[in-house]
């Protein structure tokens, strides 16, 4: 059985649970919805041994192919927005989207978030792709308080709708920054927040270059999941975009969005400092080339072919 907006009815989760305990039922169930921390954590009481959760994304590279890959950047992968007849009925539906989720979905989880105020904050976060999350800096821009900003970020991260990749805090000799970088998670979102309407206005706009880093990175973590994955920054501003930890070992990746990467002093501390078995900088072209031994220039079309 299929049950679609689960959160509308958390009370059937009881119900759930006696069905899925009885031996003479083979029973299986697949439950959709928006989630929020109180919603998984009822469903864990609830379905404790039975349960599986999947963080479901968008469409990915690896579906629709390289040569879709500016429509799947700029129109993001949600099937409505990606597969919409031009750019504009994209942004109408991404339109009819965000107000849907700012005025139903939000107030599910917490009816008593003002939706107007997280639709501010959704847009300053969109200015701030990919930034370390300062909530002071936040609230005071936006006339709040921290706790609040931080009681909205943890809304958008129960909803699926950012993506806090920790800090790697195991290099004890360093100075490391420490607070989660905040990506918002689907790039059609991210840029309808910046009231872009078409991919020649991205590649023009100040955020081209988060805005690539934050599809670049999601991409990377449909293909290979998000568990163990975390970014590093010194305070002397050493830095890689993405560690990921594998069978033991450690993979560095950095996303560029230029057609011809190159070294970096940070990223040569960076190889140092993580004892990284190779760095790979993901970006929009065609062609894979090593700059070193330990580092690759590589398309993102050929992320999911690495293996670990």
């Amino acid at each position: 059985m299929i049950i679609d907006d689960i959160q509308r009815q958390p009370e059937l989760l009881a119900i759930l649970k006696r069905i899925s305990e009885d031996p003479n039922r083979q029973a299986r169930f697949l439950l959709f919805g928006s989630t929020s921390p109180e919603l998984i954590q009822r469903v864990s009481e609830s379905l404790s041994r039975t349960v599986r959760f999947i963080d479901a994304s968008g469409f990915s590279l690896d579906e629709i192919g390289y040569n879709n890959q500016n429509r799947l950047w700029f129109r993001g992968g949600l099937p409505r927005s990606y597969l919409s007849k031009d750019d504009d009925a994209a942004r109408r539906w991404l339109d009819s989207f965000v107000r849907s989720y700012l005025e139903r979905d939000v107030l599910l989880i917490d009816p008593r978030t003002n939706p107007a105020l997280v639709e501010r904050f959704m847009g300053m976060l969109a200015h701030r792709q990919g930034y370390t999350w300062n909530a002071s800096e936040i609230s005071g821009s936006l006339g709040s308080r921290d706790r609040i900003v931080n009681r909205f970020r943890d809304i958008l991260l129960g909803s699926l709708m950012i993506r806090s990749l920790p800090a790697w805090l195991d290099n004890l000799g360093k100075r490391i920054i420490k607070s989660p970088k905040i990506y918002l998670r689907d790039s059609g979102i991210h840029h309808y927040l910046l009231g872009l309407t078409s991919f020649s206005e991205l590649s023009t706009h100040p955020s081209f270059g988060s805005s690539w880093e934050g599809f670049a990175l999601e991409q990377t973590l449909i293909a290979h999941g998000a568990h163990d994955s975390y970014f590093y920054r010194t305070q002397r501003g050493t830095e890689l975009d993405l560690l990921l930890l594998r069978k033991g070992k450690r993979w560095g990746f950095e996303f560029k969005c230029t057609d011809a990467p190159r070294t970096s002093k940070s990223m040569h501390i960076a190889i140092k400092d993580l004892e990284l078995e190779h760095l790979w900088t993901i970006y929009p072209g065609t062609l894979s080339y090593s700059l070193t031994e330990s580092i690759t220039v590589l398309p993102l079309r050929d992320v999911t072919s690495l293996t670990f």
